[in-house]
């Protein structure tokens, strides 16, 4: 009998957002599912790895409290909280929850976008970089949400359908014919509102930034102070290709191939 894939589950914003649901929801029609989450908001984390006292503890989440069934077409879906970050979630789900090495992770749905140069920076980027580390192929998906929202535990009301055609799309294509040689990861981000048949395009990452921090006011450097983000796009040098220019300009889904690999391939002469 053939092995069912293992699909792991994850996300920044916490094992109680919906778009984490979103995500299993569809990942589940093409195999097992195993949620590893963390289980508190995490945005902003990217791969990192801090000494929380916590660490490592894992809650067993029921699958009817987040609305999931247990099994679809014999599918089954499994659920953890990890106290941690989403890159420390991704390792405990890999070295301690799943039966076999997984064939796919899959971080999101996201509130807000990841796009350009803030990849870095994203707990949703920074799962399928430990991911990655493992051999194991990703799929980042985040859909457009206001500022004051990406980092809430208030999660707003969304249609997810956009993501979840786009996302069950590029699941199929992972499973049945692998990542594209010399990739790690597709980085999916979706507009939102965006409407049937969901149009999309192939894109670079721009090496703009799509978020930067604001001046402070002048105050106390001795008291705490928490950089506020807005979003500020150059429009006059923003790359046509690019997956701001697909979000930002054209309001169409972006869907960019990356690799982990960061270093410059010099031509040699």
């Amino acid at each position: 009998m053939k092995k069912r894939p293992l699909i792991l589950v994850t996300n920044d914003d916490g094992i109680h957002s919906p778009g984490l649901y979103a995500a299993a929801s569809v990942a589940v029609k093409s195999g097992d599912v195993l949620i590893a989450a963390p289980h508190t908001q995490q945005t902003g984390m990217g791969r990192s790895f801090p000494g929380y006292p916590d660490n490592g503890v894992i809650e067993k989440i029921e699958t009817e409290d987040m609305k999931l069934p247990g099994e679809i077409t014999g599918n089954k879906i499994l659920a953890y909280g990890i106290h941690g970050t989403p890159a420390l979630a991704v390792a405990h789900g890999i070295l301690e929850l799943a039966e076999h090495t997984p064939d796919l992770c899959i971080s999101g749905i996201n509130y807000g976008e990841n796009l350009g140069s803030c990849l870095t920076c994203s707990g949703t980027l920074g799962a399928l970089f430990e991911a990655s580390s493992y051999g194991i192929p990703g799929i980042a998906v985040s859909v457009e949400a206001k500022l004051e929202k990406q980092r809430s535990t208030d999660f707003e009301t969304k249609d997810w359908s956009a993501a979840q055609y786009i996302l069950e799309k590029y699941i199929r294509k992972t499973l049945e014919t692998g990542i594209p040689e010399g990739a790690d990861a597709w980085n999916i981000n979706v507009p939102d509102g965006l409407k049937f048949p969901y149009p999309e395009r192939r894109t670079v990452q721009s090496r703009q930034s799509y978020f930067y921090f604001e001046k402070p006011e002048k105050r106390i450097y001795s008291e705490p102070c928490r950089l506020r983000s807005k979003k500020d796009v150059d429009i006059q040098s923003l790359e046509s290709d690019s997956d701001i220019y697909a979000i930002y300009m054209d309001q169409i889904a972006s869907v960019t191939l990356l690799n982990f690999d960061m270093s410059v391939k010099e031509k040699r002469l």
